[in-house]
């Protein structure tokens, strides 16, 4: 394992630079700090772990299961929102240049397991999709920022899409094992691609959640149809939280429901392509509006959990 200290002495220090100040809770106790507030500089240790592969199949006809054991207690390290960049293999038709980013889909139960879910999409996770059990894969990290997430909350809203319930999933474990209720909202292009039983993976996340399920083929996911249903949720019943990842039509209708619910706290996993993943390239910057002061931020290193209200742009990137 070969380790590098990623603090704010030895690597790209964000565009701009606000505090980051401790929120608090709606019953006036103290919440950890907000860990989508921009520019949060918090530095952590980077390592490059040499795992194997333990359990590597196909979930459905779009997504896969990679299951490692690394060379370090890696789910002690790791939190909900957190991504690895893999190394992918070169393999006959496949050569992949960049180590592709990923987010984490759970962590042990053993100390050095780590997992993840994802698309075959591109060159990269083609060639990664040939590993088979037993086969050596490096990854870097973890990397990024976390979700924020207060304990004495009562109920929370996650609303997902796709692959981006991978990023969400150890949020939603994280939320059950507290006790929280969870209002579940999971979009997919048809009832063959939602992964709600790998979403919702511990018996309390499946007691304590109330699922709602929309799909492409239907017409139940369009914004039109899904915005009004999501404001009725959060109107019927308070929450104290709603997060986000896999979609920036998704992130954008949220940003126009919770203008309506100030005392609502939103974050979102940022989905952007990146090179080095730890600040240095910039090649994942993005226009964020923090308290009317515009900033540029790196996806990878300032988030990629971001506040929702935050968010500029109306780029749709899927």
């Amino acid at each position: 394992m070969s380790v590098v200290s990623l603090t704010p002495n030895n690597v790209a220090r964000p565009l701009a630079r606000v505090p980051s100040p401790a929120r608090h809770s709606h019953d006036g106790h103290e919440a950890q700090p907000d860990a989508a507030a921009c520019a949060s500089s918090a530095g952590h240790i980077v390592a490059t772990h040499h795992c194997r592969v333990l359990t590597h199949h196909a979930v459905n006809a779009r997504y896969r299961y990679l299951r490692l054991q690394a060379d370090a207690p890696v789910a002690l390290t790791t939190r909900p929102g957190q991504f690895y960049q893999l190394k992918c293999p070169v393999t006959e038709s496949e050569a992949p240049f960049l180590l592709r980013p990923m987010s984490v889909y759970g962590t042990g139960p053993e100390p050095d397991t780590i997992e993840f879910l994802y698309n075959v999409t591109g060159v990269g996770t083609r060639a990664l999709a040939t590993l088979t059990e037993g086969a050596s894969l490096d990854i870097v990290g973890p990397l990024g920022n976390t979700f924020t997430l207060n304990t004495q909350w009562q109920r929370v809203m996650v609303v997902a899409r796709g692959v981006g319930l991978a990023t969400m999933a150890p949020l939603v474990q994280r939320a059950a094992a507290a006790g929280l209720r969870l209002t579940v909202v999971m979009s997919a292009r048809s009832e063959a691609d939602l992964m709600r039983d790998e979403f919702l993976r511990s018996p309390d996340a499946r007691a304590l959640a109330d699922v709602h399920c929309v799909f492409d083929s239907d017409g139940s996911s369009a914004v039109a149809t899904l915005e009004p249903r999501i404001r009725a949720l959060l109107a019927a019943t308070p929450h104290d939280a709603v997060y986000t990842c896999g979609s920036h039509r998704l992130l954008m209708l949220l940003q126009r429901v919770l203008a309506a619910h100030p005392e609502i706290t939103g974050e979102v996993a940022m989905e952007q392509r990146m090179a080095c993943g730890m600040g240095v390239c910039l090649s994942c910057v993005r226009l964020f509006d923090c308290d009317g002061d515009k900033q540029f931020l790196r996806v990878c290193r300032e988030g990629p959990v971001f506040a929702i209200r935050d968010v500029v742009g109306e780029v749709d990137f899927g």
